[in-house]
């Protein structure tokens, strides 16, 4: 379990692999128990699981948990997987209280009736000196996209709006910045120890200028790990990713 998880992850999510691997190899030679809320088919939860972890998938889709099992199975990692059809908001009915010594909430809660809930339950099932791994919107990439490809109106609404939200048809509850994300892990006894942001710039490239330059993805993985925890970069990042502690580490 010394190895890395993703060396190779793709500039998407490049940033979020880099911290996570940066902690596992912090507890290397461990066997983790890991929780995934809303982990869906298991694109991290299969590489954790060949890592030598032990995961649980709680997802409310009943085909995302069908095809977690056979991604699973093509991975030769079954044994290590188990999904559980649920919502992130009964979490802790569903996961033991001081059990994970590591919990991934990633887009999560931007969609949940109550995030200051499912923050809470996070930090319940986590073990002292786990951590919780937190990916949500960023409420000032949203504005500037659709402030920049001409939608005032909306991008408005976004910048007013006390959730940021653009409007009754948005599919999204609510988005964060640095200051609300982090204030709502510290409110629910965590302790927040980086902040980073997720697609600086990946959103923006052209995937056709990507695909004709040799060297051009491996370029943008390196730009969006240099970047990410460099502000203002880090701020107007499509996402915010917050790795958060329970008590002191190990």
């Amino acid at each position: 379990m010394g190895k890395g998880v993703r060396t190779h992850a793709a500039p998407r999510t490049a940033v979020v692999w880099a911290v996570l691997e940066a902690e596992l190899s912090r507890r290397s030679g461990q066997r983790l128990d890991v929780v995934d809320v809303g982990g869906g088919t298991g694109g991290f939860a299969v590489p954790l699981a060949r890592a030598g972890h032990r995961v649980t998938v709680v997802d409310a889709s009943p085909d995302a948990l069908a095809a977690l099992e056979r991604r699973a199975a093509e991975a030769g990692v079954a044994d290590q997987i188990r999904g559980v059809q649920g919502d992130a908001d009964a979490l802790t009915a569903i996961v033991r209280s001081n059990s994970a010594d590591l919990v991934l909430c990633h887009s999560v809660l931007e969609v949940v009736d109550d995030p200051a809930q499912v923050a809470e339950a996070v930090a319940a099932v986590l073990r002292l000196g786990g951590v919780a791994s937190v990916l949500v919107s960023n409420r000032v990439a949203a504005v500037l996209t659709r402030a920049l490809a001409g939608n005032l109106d909306a991008a408005m609404t976004l910048l007013e709006d006390p959730q940021g939200r653009a409007g009754e048809q948005d599919t999204q509850l609510r988005r964060f910045d640095v200051a609300t994300a982090s204030d709502l892990l510290t409110a629910a006894g965590l302790r927040v120890e980086q902040i980073h942001g997720v697609r600086v710039v990946a959103d923006l490239v052209p995937g056709a200028l990507l695909d004709g330059e040799p060297g051009s993805y491996d370029a943008l993985r390196r730009f969006e790990l240099a970047a990410a925890a460099r502000s203002p970069y880090r701020d107007l990042a499509t996402q915010l990713h917050l790795l958060a502690r329970n008590g002191e580490p190990r």
